[in-house]
């Protein structure tokens, strides 16, 4: 069995896979998946030969370049090819694409001024909106554009369009795609135990307390770390407050958008056995990436 024909049986979305590319051949979609259901990865490789697309290629639009690159590495360590064969990806100043590529991740920027230059996106099947909740100006100028360009040019060959996320008002966006049908995927739920910390602390930084907190879980817990942070400012400050703590077993991982992808694959891979690793985090782990 393929590393892609796996990852289909093991993770959630595989189930919802068929209902899908049934939903797409007649047009547009809307899907909602919870978080690491694989919907990111996964359906852009299921939908790549449909019949319906005859060929042509999927844009899979993405919040964060950092998200981008890591779901273009993973479609293609799925696929056992390497980025730029059948899935590349274009972010601002870098792009791996080829001639070859049936699937391209993109920012939004990157979609906006594909749309002012193409805005019928010649050669191009399916839109896919990824984190769709999310909602930005440049997400929601892009799905303006793209429904503009088809009205206009593309009656005769319509151009699908597939809003999804984890957290998404589906029945709403369904109506502004004209009543497009909903799919829905169950996830896996995992226990959630909450503990509090003493805020009534006051005698050093965040950056200290949290530092101090870290320390604690890993004396008390099994396991790894993903610690929020509001920027890279903090990041730094914690993970120069943890790195007396970093050896053979316990590594301490910054994650912010300037990573290349020899640091993301360290950081969202799972970690060797015997191996612990404290991820250091901004929003990004929250709505972009599964770690």
């Amino acid at each position: 069995m393929t590393p892609y024909a796996e990852a289909c049986t093991a993770l959630p979305i595989g189930a919802v896979l068929d209902e899908l590319a049934e939903r797409l051949a007649a047009g547009d979609a809307v899907l909602e998946a919870p978080p690491g259901a694989g919907k990111t990865t996964l359906v852009p490789l299921a939908l790549r030969d449909a019949d319906w697309l005859g060929g042509r290629t999927i844009l899979v639009l993405e919040p964060r370049r950092l998200a981008a690159r890591a779901a273009a590495e993973r479609m293609a360590e799925l696929l056992g090819e390497p980025v730029g064969r059948t899935v590349g990806y274009r972010v601002r100043m870098e792009s791996r694409v080829s001639a070859r590529t049936r699937i391209e991740v993109i920012t939004e920027g990157i979609l906006t001024r594909r749309l002012q230059d193409d805005p019928a996106l010649d050669g191009v099947g399916l839109v896919i909106l990824d984190e769709f909740h999310e909602r930005s100006l440049e997400s929601d100028l892009g799905l303006a554009l793209a429904l503009h360009g088809r009205a206009l040019f593309r009656e005769d060959d319509p151009l699908r369009l597939l809003p999804m996320s984890a957290t998404l008002d589906g029945d709403a966006v369904a109506a502004l795609l004209g009543g497009a049908p909903v799919v829905r995927c169950d996830g896996r739920r995992f226990p959630v135990d909450i503990r509090y910390g003493d805020a009534r602390r006051t005698d050093d930084d965040p950056g200290a307390r949290t530092a101090a907190t870290i320390r604690r879980v890993l004396v008390d817990e099994p396991g790894s770390v993903l610690a929020f942070l509001p920027g890279r400012r903090e990041i730094d400050r914690v993970a120069e407050a943890l790195a007396p703590l970093a050896s053979e077993t316990l590594r301490i991982l910054p994650l912010h958008g300037d990573l290349d992808l020899a640091a993301q694959h360290r950081i969202i891979d799972p970690p060797p056995p015997g191996m612990r690793k404290v991820v250091l985090a901004t929003s990004i782990a929250e709505s972009s990436l599964t770690i």
